[in-house]
């Protein structure tokens, strides 16, 4: 008797979609995994659209209400749903419109026509259904994401790592971006994505999002023995980290 292979879909809300583009680039070279599953929905890479899946990775942000009831519905449907980049994960890119009004938002982005589209703040898909398992990351890291796919396949779940970026930094034996004159997250953001920010002399910008128990006075002091006042940190924690920064602050998003 044939064993029938997982059955994979993937779905985007309010994204780029670019972290789907990098799982199309993962595969092309692991194609054993192409035998090991398959893909039944896939908008980026396929017309079909099977509703018969296991697993579903769910790239972009919850950003209307309509949005609750589909993810609901995949929510039903598998057995296991991860959250794929940033978006997913965080709110991403999109929640920075949280701390304005979303009456202002709407009006500044559709003019006279703001009331045609729907729409409300941005949040993570886990405040609106179980989250079983994440892959963080603008876009997702491509090896991170192979090997997360072969965990689900053995029954396993992939966790995301508590150490922060600096772990990963000092390993790779890299020069502190702040004795540059530069502005890094590396404190109090996840490690896992080989600091590749850093490593080419950029700051990170929290795009796989805080660890568990942010040591946000500690980067406030790096920052001032580097001669930075807080307001030169805050361009960079809004960038993805809005909805969790809000959170910390106890803000309700308008």
């Amino acid at each position: 008797m044939t064993q029938q292979k997982p059955k994979i879909a993937f779905f985007d809300f309010a994204s780029c979609e670019g972290c789907q583009l990098t799982v199309i680039d993962s595969l092309q070279t692991n194609l054993e995994l192409l035998n090991a599953v398959e893909i039944v929905n896939f908008r980026e890479a396929m017309s079909e659209k099977g509703q018969d899946y296991q697993i579903a990775f769910i790239e972009g942000s919850c950003s209307r209400k309509s949005d609750e009831a589909r993810l609901q519905a995949i929510r039903e449907q598998a057995d296991i749903v991860v959250a794929l980049g940033a978006c997913a994960h965080l709110g991403g890119v999109n929640a920075v419109r949280n701390r304005q009004p979303l009456e202002d938002v709407r009006t500044y982005v559709y003019g006279n026509k703001a009331d045609w589209y729907e729409t409300y703040p941005a949040r993570p898909i886990s405040q609106v259904i179980t989250v079983d398992a994440t892959i963080p990351g603008c876009p997702i890291d491509r090896d991170e994401f192979i090997a997360s796919v072969k965990m689900l396949l053995q029954g396993r779940i992939p966790k995301l790592p508590e150490t922060p970026l600096c772990v990963e930094c000092k390993l790779l034996e890299n020069q502190c971006v702040y004795t540059m004159g530069k502005v890094c997250l590396g404190p109090i953001v996840r490690a896992g994505c080989k600091a590749i920010c850093p490593s080419f002399g950029d700051g990170c910008e929290g795009c796989r999002g805080l660890v568990s128990e942010p040591n946000m006075e500690s980067l406030k002091q790096v920052m001032a023995e580097h001669g930075m006042a807080d307001q030169d940190i805050s361009h960079k924690l809004d960038l993805f980290l809005t909805y969790q920064m809000m959170n910390l602050e106890n803000e309700e998003p308008k």
